[in-house]
């Protein structure tokens, strides 16, 4: 049996045969056979009850009764950008040790994988699944559990639930650094462009912002603050609209790199220099992009790479029955000064 944390229900505490839940679910052997394996040949309807009876029921496949595949499956809610090029290098470099491949799907800017990507991840049977900020439904968690294919978060957008082993990084941390290095630098109107409010990431580096003002004694001005989604668009928009502020921001942190590529777009047709008018950081650390922008971009570098190795590790510790310690697994960030910030001009 794949070991499972938490309490279980009661029919839990004894192997149950796919023959018992054919018999309670009131269908053939075959057919439960089918669900677990994700065959799309059994009526929905149908798929829906035999699940619920084997989640009830506490059914757990082992290896014997659903032979895995040497694959782990990493999904993305959108395969734009570096972001998720440096996750799956960091996947990568893991599988190749251990000798398994990588399967890489997208829920195509859908924060939860539709029903046919679940259906094909149980027709893979990989070793575990990576969902990268992403998340998965109550029902989609409990038809991996069942089929025995054990699941670790990268980069969450909630807090996930407690038997759920999860990979970040020090976002709060980020967040604050960025906004300390800027108040150091003797900025006083420092604008934030967040993510989505849904992002946990985001919540946490915006209260980091929050966090370095207030300790330096600097009131928050709601009209600093700008929500975007991680798109460069977004940098471009909320810069114009900051810079018509009747007190205009000296500085702005952008929640992505992304993001800080539009506030450069942003402030070269404003007619502005970066960073003697206005000083940039952003969050990532992309290289070697950052390091090519002019100038050269002052960031907090995320360890993209570090995180899918760590999320490669635990999953293949799972999937030998070895539960991670720690579960809740923070990776640091750090700051990388570089030539997009300085003091601001005098007025």
């Amino acid at each position: 049996m794949v070991p499972t944390s938490g309490a279980q229900p009661p029919h839990a505490q004894r192997s149950t045969t796919i023959a018992e839940i054919a018999r309670l679910a009131g269908v053939s052997a075959p057919t439960v056979s089918k669900v677990l394996n994700g065959r799309t040949t059994v009526a929905a309807d149908t798929r829906e009850h035999v699940l619920e009876v084997l989640h009830e029921h506490g059914y757990r496949s082992t290896r014997k009764a659903l032979k895995l595949s040497s694959l782990v499956e990493l999904v993305f809610h959108e395969l734009v950008g570096i972001y998720p090029v440096d996750i799956l290098r960091g996947v990568q470099r893991i599988a190749v040790e251990h000798q398994v491949a990588v399967v890489v799907s997208e829920s195509q800017g859908s924060q939860t994988p539709g029903r046919g990507w679940l259906e094909g991840v149980l027709r893979r049977r990989p070793i575990g699944v990576i969902p990268v900020f992403s998340d998965l439904s109550t029902q989609q968690r409990a038809q991996l559990a069942t089929a025995g294919i054990p699941l670790v978060v990268l980069d969450p957008n909630g807090v996930p639930d407690d038997d759920v082993p999860s990979v970040g990084s020090t976002n709060w941390i980020g967040g604050l650094s960025a906004t300390r290095h800027l108040l150091e630098l003797g900025h006083r109107r420092v604008a934030v462009i967040t993510g989505p409010k849904w992002a946990l990431s985001s919540r946490a580096r915006l209260d980091g912002y929050r966090a370095a003002l207030d300790a330096a004694g600097v009131p928050i001005d709601p009209a600093l603050i700008r929500e975007g989604s991680f798109e460069i668009a977004d940098g471009l928009t909320h810069t114009n609209e900051l810079l018509r502020l009747s007190d205009p921001p000296t500085a702005i942190f952008t929640f992505n790199d992304g993001m800080a590529i539009g506030v450069y777009h942003a402030a070269s047709l404003a007619g502005l220099h970066v960073p003697r008018d206005l000083s940039v950081v952003g969050f990532d650390d992309y290289q070697p992009l950052d390091r090519w922008l002019v100038p050269p971009l002052t960031t907090v570098r995320q360890p993209l790479a570090e995180m899918g190795a760590a999320a490669a590790r635990m999953v293949l510790d799972l999937a030998q029955g070895t539960v991670p310690q720690p579960k809740r697994l923070e990776l640091a960030t750090e700051m990388v000064i570089r030539e997009s910030t300085a003091p601001p001009a005098r007025r």
